[in-house]
């Protein structure tokens, strides 16, 4: 019998310790590591006063999330996951240490900032794919979808409370004390995680990591649905990213609120479109889903980017963060239902690139734009073309548009894998 909290299905956690015990760690880590989300480019507007640099923190995080997030999914089918997330999570808690003390010179350093953003960039493309595939592996076929739902709740919820605390304490008592909460968020999350359960590797030993990668990527490419979502994501976050320049964006209105408020409207709106999502159980086409969404991202950013009225700003973004969050529940849940288990953590290794570089890239085109134009066109612009570009991807992919999962061949695989290998909890 499933339990439910607001509409939202509870029965992942209640039926998997194990993966009760790392959504949990990963709602504390992401609340510490979204108050320093903020804090790293309100620091770095203090010091320079400039987008081009704000936006430059994305440029120092490229190359290390498109080199690790393939191994780090070559990694997950190869390695216990369990000690791989702790050692990269110790690794993250050190690079805040470091911004911690960069935080308490008298003249804190620019570089340090670039710097520890490359590191934790590394250190999260080879986590993340680790934690996707045990999300799949933990829980049962059938719950993926209220897994993934689950999901935006903890993702929205901590983007809402960490940005506000954050972009406050930052304000109020400086950087230093969101990087210091934040080491303390990762001395918990460690805990937790160093109670999960050993997990065995899917990739024989005697398979290169060359050979399982180019395995990864051919697999990839016969899955030209799947790949419409990665593509349709980059996209999306390239052209329409805006939460980079919500420090320049605040500066506009005299309320002194309004950073903090502007930091919730992304996550409040994606939180509303998660609690009021029971309608997504009725839906099979999960591409369409995924387009229609996306193409709502853009116009929402579109809005956000062009309007004067601090309150149409806020809508803008809340139909932005509800549109993604929509996207978020039926991407993760197409993904999970059918990707089979023995290329799940390379496939996530892959996906990483599509939700992590593509802020990245995004905050970077944001600023440059901004600085050679305005930040109102940069904004705007960027909305208009992601909804322009999610309508070329989807006629260039059609598969995508098509999927159903009620007659996929793909899902009826990975269910009857699943049920071969019964409950992994």
């Amino acid at each position: 019998m499933s339990q439910q909290f607001f509409g939202i299905d509870l029965t992942p956690l209640r039926a998997s310790k194990q993966y009760r015990r790392l959504y949990i760690a990963g709602f504390v880590t992401a609340l510490g590591s979204q108050a320093t989300y903020v804090a790293v480019p309100f620091q770095l507007k203090q010091l320079t006063h400039s987008t081009l640099a704000v936006g430059s923190i994305g440029l120092a995080e490229l190359a290390p999330l498109v080199f690790f997030a393939l191994y780090g999914g070559v990694l997950a089918d190869r390695l216990n996951r369990r000690r791989l997330i702790i050692s990269m999570e110790q690794i993250l808690m050190l690079s805040t240490v470091m911004l911690f003390v960069n935080a308490l010179l008298t003249h804190p350093l620019v570089w340090i900032l670039y710097l520890d953003a490359a590191i934790a960039a590394a250190a999260s493309s080879l986590q993340r794919p680790s934690i996707e595939a045990l999300n799949q592996l933990f829980v049962s076929h059938e719950l993926q979808r209220a897994a993934s739902t689950l999901a935006n709740v903890r993702f929205t919820t901590a983007s809402i409370i960490g940005p506000a605390l954050g972009g406050l304490a930052a304000l109020a008592f400086g950087p230093a004390s969101v990087y210091l909460a934040n080491i303390v968020t990762f001395t918990f999350s460690l805990m937790l995680l160093f109670t999960l359960k050993a997990t065995p590797p899917m990739l024989p030993s005697s398979k290169g990591d060359v050979a399982a990668l180019r395995a990864g990527l051919r697999y990839a490419r016969s899955r030209p649905d799947i790949v419409g979502t990665y593509v349709i994501d980059l996209l999306a976050m390239v052209l329409a990213f805006p939460v980079v320049m919500l420090p320049f964006v605040a500066a506009r209105f005299h309320e002194s609120y309004a950073l903090a408020v502007l930091y919730t409207g992304l996550p409040v709106g994606a939180l509303v479109a998660t609690l009021t999502s029971q309608w997504t159980r009725r839906v099979h086409r999960y591409g369409r889903a995924v387009v229609c969404s996306a193409a709502l991202w853009g116009l929402g950013i579109a809005l956000f980017g062009f309007s004067s009225s601090l309150w149409l700003v806020l809508l803008g973004l809340a139909i932005g963060g509800g549109a993604d969050a929509v996207s978020g529940i039926f991407r993760t849940t197409m993904w999970n239902e059918s990707i089979p288990p023995e290329v799940r953590g390379r496939m996530a290794g892959i996906e990483m690139i599509s939700y992590s570089l593509g802020p990245t890239a995004g905050q970077f085109r944001a600023g440059v734009m901004a600085a050679w134009t305005t930040l109102r066109f940069s904004l705007t612009f960027g909305g208009l073309a992601c909804t322009g570009s999610v309508a070329v991807v989807t006629a260039a992919l059609p598969s995508l548009w098509r999927f159903d999962a009620r007659t996929d061949v793909h899902v009826a695989e990975v269910r009857a894998l699943r049920e071969l290998e019964g409950n992994a909890d």
